[in-house]
């Protein structure tokens, strides 16, 4: 990573308590940024406080819908550059209840990007998008030209997202980059009912872990040190006006079954007694879905650095550090 372009450089983070919020702020308060973050709950256990990276920043405390706090922010603390990870991030909440998924997702896109384009200070954004801004394509892997097309309350929050973001690009000319995910995962993840760090939970415990589908969806697992530095290297592109607008992919391009995933945890757990139990309840998801990172790679010279068995062995020490726990492995 480059310190010497973020040294001094005033970043405002939104979701800086979250998986990726958390290590990305992390880096760059190593960096040498003045970091800024939105901060809408306390979460004790999240990576930004366990690690103690919230005492090298300053919280702005309040809701990403609140329109008067995000111009303030930007303005008095003459933010240069923009991180926007704040999001409802559960398919299966967006499903419940869609409506706080689009106010989050889709209105606080559209604030945030507003107060952007009327700060003069601000010399940047980037958006996170996802995978799932794609919705469901007849062909695989997916590039960044294909159409966002989400048909199911998740997806089409990000789709939208994704789009806006898009428009004040290319109708205000504000330096705005999009950043399509793979599935995240490594430590700091609280989100139990996802299959990682869920699985990592039952294990650790000596229970065993649940699939929520028929374990046949296929994912492209991303672990978020990775992520973290492709959001980085991203910045540098927000000086040329060729890329406003433009998106990125970062993925591993190489898909893992959701019962594979178990079992290759299982495996680093050495508990082969602890079968998964398979529900088969899954509703309104995407039976496969992964992306071709070739743009990143070639424009970025962004490419993943760990492998699946790697990430998930960090992150199972993590995990059990986090949860005072211990496995019978213990290379």
């Amino acid at each position: 990573m480059d310190n010497q372009f973020w040294q001094d450089k005033r970043v405002f983070i939104t979701g800086c308590t979250g998986l990726l919020g958390s290590w990305l702020t992390e880096a760059l308060v190593a960096a040498g940024a003045d970091v800024v973050g939105l901060v809408r709950d306390y979460v004790p256990q999240s990576q930004l406080y366990r690690s103690g990276t919230v005492e090298r920043i300053k919280v702005v405390r309040g809701e990403l819908c609140d329109y008067d706090l995000l111009e303030r922010t930007l303005a008095e603390y003459e933010i240069e550059y923009v991180y926007h990870l704040a999001a409802q991030t559960i398919v299966g909440i967006a499903n419940r209840a869609p409506m706080s998924t689009f106010e989050t997702n889709i209105r606080g896109t559209y604030m945030l990007l507003e107060a952007a384009r009327r700060n003069p200070t601000v010399r940047g954004v980037i958006v996170a998008s996802s995978d799932k801004a794609y919705g469901d394509q007849p062909d695989l892997p997916y590039l960044e030209s294909a159409p966002l097309q989400g048909r199911h309350p998740y997806d089409v929050s990000k789709s939208c997202a994704d789009l806006i973001a898009q428009t004040y690009a290319h109708s205000y000319q504000l330096p705005v980059i999009v950043i399509r995910c793979a599935n995240l995962y490594g430590g700091g993840d609280l989100n139990w009912n996802r299959i990682l760090p869920g699985t990592i939970r039952s294990v650790l415990q000596g229970e065993r872990p649940i699939i929520r589908s028929d374990g046949t969806f296929k994912r492209d697992y991303l672990y978020v040190k990775d992520a973290v530095r492709g959001y980085l290297m991203a910045a540098r592109c927000l000086g040329d006006a060729q890329f406003y607008g433009q998106a990125f992919n970062f993925g591993v391009g190489h898909p893992e079954m959701a019962l594979d995933v178990v079992q290759a945890i299982i495996k680093i757990s050495e508990r082969s007694d602890l079968m998964p139990i398979i529900l088969n309840e899954v509703k309104n998801e995407i039976q496969d879905q992964y992306l071709c990172s070739d743009k990143a790679g070639k424009i970025l010279g962004w490419e993943p650095q760990y492998s699946l068995e790697e990430g998930l062995a960090e992150t199972m020490a993590w995990y059990q550090k986090f949860l005072g726990l211990s496995v019978i492995d213990e290379r």
